[in-house]
This record gives structure tokens, C-alpha cells and sequence, in this order.
């Protein structure tokens, strides 16, 4: 039921973030506790504010109590916000933007022992990726196809 739920509200709120040159990056259908909440993640180049988070919230809350019939019949919470500074990066797209930013990725399996790594994106290109990391105090280079990432997100260097 979740993943209708999450396919119905992106077919919903793509329309209305397009509308107004904002990226749909995520839509989360999740029940935490007693309640379901509903997360839609929204961003624009240059990072979005809160008043176009209110604004597409409002927009989409209308549509959806206009559906008939009702597309999540039990009661939730609508939360529309920004993927945050540790964005995760879910596509292609989403990498190749992300050239030369310092990001998090994790691996389905290890290399020398080692399934996660921090450091800058050097490139992304043909599938591959290549990060520049420090291995204590050496820079070292990693190279992973897309297929072996289980997870990346943009990370805040410390």
C-alpha cells in the first residue's frame, strides 16, 4: 500500500513542483509510532526556503482532499520540507550535479575492507565513479561502478 500511496502522491506533486522550477527529490509514505506521515522533499538551485516548502504543502493538501476516492485513506501527517545539507543523491542525475562536492557513499561490499567512504567526486562518468578520499593523511582514489553503491548522499566535511 505504501509504495501506491508514494507512486499517487509523486504523480500529484510532480506537476505542481514543476510548475514552479522546484525538484521533486523524494516522497516518503512511513508510519512512525502511532501516525503515518507523508514527506515530500523539494529543492531548487540555491537551496529552498520555507515559504516554498508552505506554499507547494498547501497546494498539494487541496489537491489530495480533492481525490475521490481518497488516496490515503488513514489519517497522516503532511510535512514538505528540504532534502537537507546531506542530501542523498538517489540518481544519475543527481551525481553528475554533484561533481567536485564533498559526498558520503557506502558499498554493497567491502574494498580492503572498507564499505564506506567520504571524500570529493572527482567524476561520473559511463557509470563509474571516482572519489578522491583520505586514507589517514594520504589521498588515495576510488573508482566504483553505480551498481556497487548501496547508498550516497552529500556529506558536510568536519
Amino acid at each position: 500500500m505504501s509504495n501506491n500511496v508514494i507512486e499517487k502522491v509523486t504523480e500529484l506533486v510532480q506537476p505542481i513542483t514543476d510548475r514552479h522550477n522546484f525538484e521533486l527529490v523524494e516522497v516518503e509514505f512511513v508510519k512512525e509510532g502511532q501516525g503515518w506521515f507523508l514527506r515530500v522533499y523539494i529543492d531548487k538551485v540555491g537551496g529552498i526556503n520555507i515559504e516554498e516548502c508552505a506554499m507547494v504543502s498547501d497546494e498539494l493538501s487541496e489537491i489530495l482532499d480533492a481525490q475521490d476516492p481518497d488516496p490515503i485513506p488513514q489519517a497522516y501527517f503532511l510535512e514538505v520540507s528540504s532534502p537537507g545539507a546531506e542530501r542523498p543523491l538517489k540518481t544519475k542525475e543527481d551525481l553528475t550535479r554533484s561533481i567536485g562536492e564533498y559526498i558520503h557513499i557506502s558499498l554493497y561490499a567491502s574494498i580492503n575492507k572498507q564499505k564506506v567512504f567520504e571524500g570529493y567526486l572527482k567524476s561520473f562518468e559511463n557509470d563509474e565513479i571516482v572519489l578522491d578520499y583520505l586514507d589517514k593523511t594520504r589521498h588515495k582514489e576510488l573508482k566504483v561502478t553505480y551498481d556497487q553503491v548501496a547508498f550516497a548522499r552529500l556529506a558536510i566535511k568536519i
